[in-house]
């Protein structure tokens, strides 16, 4: 009897576990709706923006900007966009793999980390990182331009002033997830400084009429850009968060329903067995009066 009191409350245990799965889906759903509208929306200003930046670079000849400047290769830092959050599949261990692989890709160089969420703010600590600033709690709320700006201002401030005790970066890379699907998330490496990508523009067939000349408009849009690409990688990142947790939802879902059927049989035959067994005792118990 003890025996089918266990798996009763072991069903119960299940039940309940799948509701929480089945809620946390819904809810990841909902948000994977919203944040997927923002990454198409933004998508296209983005690439637009790197084509007019080529073409202005192309047109201005000679032009030198301290965010474009090479330099060595010995001072990196690395922007780091995670969860603040779990239950949410490979999403974050991806991430910090990828991180522990840029490590082993860089040995021998300082590298220092800005990170973004709290699940890469704990790991970089633990493995005894460098940590310039840390963002928590951003990415569980909704991503807004002007938080972008900060954390690009810090940057652009760091990389070109340098930072108390800090050696000038030489530069930035931003690791993050990008949202293809609901099913598929892509982990991009991408350097942010210097500005690297505007060496040959894809829209050559066409000639664009600037007001003020081409390295001045350049030069104020450099920063923009920057901006650009963190606030690109953050709403990004956001997809791909809720898109991992509905999937991991599901796949949990199913599974306890699939336990739910696998212990509903157990009681069963446990209990068919109990019975049986009182049967077979009453009846002996007759048949030796």
């Amino acid at each position: 009897m003890a025996n089918l009191q266990g798996i009763r409350r072991r069903i119960k245990s299940v039940k309940s576990m799948r509701q929480i799965t089945k809620a946390m889906k819904l809810v990841s759903a909902s948000r994977l709706r919203r944040a997927q509208e923002r990454v198409i929306a933004a998508r296209p200003y983005s690439k637009k923006l790197l084509e007019m930046l080529a073409n202005l670079a192309a047109k201005a000849e000679e032009f030198s900007h301290k965010l474009m400047n090479e330099r060595g290769d010995e001072n990196l830092i690395v922007v780091l966009i995670t969860a603040d959050k779990g239950l949410c599949g490979a999403f974050n261990t991806n991430l910090l793999k990828a991180v522990v692989e840029f490590e082993k890709q860089h040995a021998g160089k300082r590298v220092s980390y800005v990170t973004i969420g709290r699940k890469g703010r704990d790991f970089i600590r633990k493995r005894g990182g460098r940590i310039l600033a840390e963002y928590v709690g951003l990415v569980s709320k909704t991503i807004r331009y002007e938080q972008a700006v900060e954390i690009a201002q810090m940057l652009i401030d760091v990389y070109t002033s340098g930072k108390e005790n800090e050696p000038l970066p030489d530069k930035v890379y931003l690791i993050y997830n990008e949202f293809k699907s609901a099913l598929r998330q892509v982990l991009r490496i991408v350097q942010l400084l210097p500005v690297s990508q505007l060496a040959s523009p894809s829209d050559q067939g066409l000639d664009y009429l600037y007001e003020q000349p081409p390295a001045e408009i350049l030069g104020r849009l450099l920063p923009h850009y920057v901006e650009t690409q963190i606030f690109q990688g953050l709403i990004e990142s956001v997809a791909a968060e809720h898109a991992a947790r509905m999937t991991a939802m599901d796949s949990a879902n199913k599974n306890a329903t699939e336990m739910i059927s696998k212990l509903t049989l157990k009681l069963n035959r446990v209990r068919q067995a109990s019975i049986t067994k009182e049967i077979i005792e009453v009846v002996s118990g007759a048949a030796a009066i």
